[in-house]
């Protein structure tokens, strides 16, 4: 379903009404089966954030900075997941591969500005860490309500105003070579792969948001993790080193969670490009889905003050 577009970059240039999501290639006829563990994934998502959430809203202890930090984390992984769930669902149970072109640009859009908001929290988080750990009795004049409330908001308006560019650079080309998308979503990698014009300047600007969040944030987390080990190596005695430790170790955790998945997805797409379809496709499911999933485990898991809220929660529930 094509239609000439206005566009006059190139005469040869279509604007699609509609794209088709492919899913997993090579395995459509097993898409039913495979959206089994798809739909674990997505009720594992949703019951542990969602918990999470409702643990730091009814619990008055757990209005730390630390925690609000979480409920960020948990409110992006839920924003992620709903990102993605429509099309992925519709696509293995019921084989509706069609996506508006609108639609495609919008799912583009919330994607990628929920996964880099995800890395601008965990940038957040490792700062909370740094002030909670190197600066104790400054902590809470540093980390106020207020300061967190401007530190949500900057992260949103850095997410909107990195994606935002990139969309409209993707919206003015022309497509013309196919409109079959190799995912269950719209990804900016595939779908500039079906442009039919000079794509340089998409190129240059996806290199300088690799440079300014895929690098940059993660580097400034080694960095605070630097600084937080030697602080407490030079200052704490053998107990307070390791319960210092021990707090880092879910952020951490976590974090391992996040950019080893990246990683490889830009290691795939830069080195294994004439790989077989679906190993990327692999790999980009576990970037996009592994971390909403692990996340709560992981915070309940290693977080004393969470681990108790949720034990509170289920004797409640079952005493009434």
């Amino acid at each position: 379903q094509l239609t000439p577009g206005s566009n006059s970059n190139s005469s040869l240039g279509f604007l699609p009404t509609t794209f088709i999501l492919v899913g997993i290639p090579g395995l459509e006829a097993e898409h039913f089966w495979i959206s089994i563990p798809f739909c674990l994934m997505y009720i594992i998502i949703f019951l542990g954030n969602g918990t999470i959430l409702h643990v730091i809203r009814t619990d008055p202890s757990l209005r730390q900075p630390m925690y609000l930090f979480l409920s960020m984390l948990a409110l992006t992984d839920l924003g992620l997941t709903l990102t993605t769930l429509p099309t992925v669902m519709q696509l293995f149970w019921f084989n509706l591969q069609k996506i508006r072109f609108e639609a495609c640009f919008a799912q583009f859009f919330f994607l990628h500005g929920f996964s880099f908001m995800e890395s601008s929290v965990f940038l957040a988080m490792s700062f909370d860490r740094y002030v909670a750990i190197c600066r104790p009795l400054h902590y809470a004049s540093i980390l106020t309500r207020e300061v967190i409330c401007r530190i949500g908001s900057a992260i949103i308006c850095r997410c909107v105003l990195a994606v935002l560019p990139s969309l409209f650079l993707l919206k003015r080309l022309p497509f013309c070579r196919s409109h079959l998308l190799s995912h269950s979503y719209c990804l900016h990698q595939d779908m500039i792969h079906l442009v039919c014009a000079d794509t340089r300047v998409n190129a240059w600007y996806g290199f300088a948001l690799v440079l300014l969040i895929i690098v940059m944030d993660p580097l400034l987390i080694v960095l605070s993790y630097v600084l937080i080990l030697k602080n407490v190596l030079s200052t704490a005695t053998r107990t307070e080193r390791f319960r210092a430790l021990n707090n880092c170790l879910s952020h951490f955790l976590a974090v391992l969670v996040l950019y080893v998945p990246m990683v490889g997805v830009s290691m795939t797409q830069r080195f294994a490009k004439h790989a077989s379809p679906l190993v990327h496709v692999i790999m980009a499911n576990i970037y996009l889905l592994a971390p909403p999933v692990m996340n709560p485990i992981i915070y309940s898991a290693k977080t004393k003050q969470i681990r108790q809220g949720i034990t509170r929660l289920l004797f409640q529930r079952k005493m009434h």
